[in-house]
């Protein structure tokens, strides 16, 4: 038989309600009875069942995912990922809701994020560049004991918790195998960034440059030009370049804007004559990998990302250890030979 409370309270001398204190780390309990209580849980080997105990309190983990109000198509896709892993969650009361924010306003995130702990939140994912003001606003909220993960794009410097998502200097460094390997010989590279104060952008970058620097040296990336999410600028800012710079051979998006960026590649008479290398494999870059008009995307599994987001949140909750490998997020590279069924389930 597995030991209970109730061996628990007999074997350290206690109440009842005294070890329901010690085990919720609730305050009004002696040091010296804390102690006898846990000293009793290691000799009976008492392992306590979270699941079962937050059923009888009807507990519910009410988690907030945070992601910008963009119309990237990855962030759509995040975002539907997010509500059906919420969906699921459901049945173990897990709730999920999903909180979106003006991308280029860090201060009117920073408001968001300081209500959170009034409105009953256990937990919080968050996707968003890693600025001065984020970082203040996340570090108060882990102070007030709400836990907070960073989604695809990491935030080291705000004290998170934990981060989920690839390893995007390692994303970057297979951009810059792809890219190197694909043009074979001498060329420029164009390289494309949403915002160059999201950490994925700056470790896409980084990784991109290292491997081209090390393995392709015949290979010259360009300075990063940054598109804050802007359709209309992107287009600008790529014609310009392509127009001004002959030896262009390539093209690396480290963020989003594939429409617009096949749309004025197309518009200029060359598609599927430059090595396009893009990230995430939305609805639009798998018809541009199907036409030819995008050579490789990095991608990563949105469906494991939402699920480890509600189970990484939960076990901080709680203040349990995670599972390392369930909860690794693997790069993928897809091309035109390998690309999955277009089905909701392929996520």
């Amino acid at each position: 038989m597995r030991p209970t409370v109730n061996d628990i309270a007999r074997e350290a001398g206690v109440s009842l309600a005294t070890v329901d204190r010690v085990l919720n780390a609730r305050p009004g309990v002696r040091e010296k009875t804390v102690t006898a209580v846990n000293d009793a849980i290691a000799r009976l080997g008492y392992v306590r069942d979270l699941t079962a105990a937050n059923l009888a309190r009807s507990r519910t983990y009410r988690m907030a995912a945070i992601l910008p109000d963009t119309e990237s198509q990855f962030i759509q896709s995040l975002a539907a990922a997010l509500q059906e892993a919420g969906q699921a969650a459901a049945t173990s009361r897990v709730e999920l809701v999903l909180h979106r924010f003006p991308a280029e306003d860090p201060h009117a995130l920073a408001a968001l994020l300081a209500g959170m702990p009034g409105r009953g939140y256990a937990g919080v994912a968050l996707m968003a560049p890693e600025t001065p003001v984020l970082r203040d606003a996340v570090r108060s909220l882990r102070t007030k004991g709400v836990p907070v993960v960073a989604l695809v794009s990491d935030l080291p410097t705000t004290g998170r918790d934990h981060f989920i998502g690839v390893d995007n200097r390692a994303a970057g460094r297979t951009a810059g195998v792809l890219m190197g390997r694909f043009l074979g010989t001498t060329g420029q590279v164009l390289v494309l960034g949403s915002s160059l104060l999201a950490r994925d952008m700056i470790e896409r970058r980084r990784g991109f440059d290292e491997v081209l620097l090390r393995d392709f040296p015949a290979v010259e990336p360009l300075p990063s030009l940054e598109t804050h999410g802007s359709s209309r600028l992107l287009r600008l800012a790529v014609a310009e370049r392509l127009a001004n710079t002959p030896g262009i051979r390539g093209i690396y998006a480290m963020g989003d804007g594939h429409r617009a960026l096949t749309q004025v590649i197309g518009e200029l008479g060359l598609s599927g004559k430059l090595t396009v290398i893009c990230h995430e494999l939305t609805p639009h870059s798998r018809q541009a990998l199907s036409s030819g008009e995008i050579t490789a995307v990095i991608t990563q599994n949105l469906g494991h990302l939402a699920r480890s987001t509600l189970r990484v949140l939960r076990a901080k909750a709680d203040n349990l250890p995670l599972d390392e490998g369930q909860e690794q997020i693997r790069i993928e590279i897809v091309l035109r030979e390998n690309l999955p069924a277009a089905a909701d389930s392929a996520i």
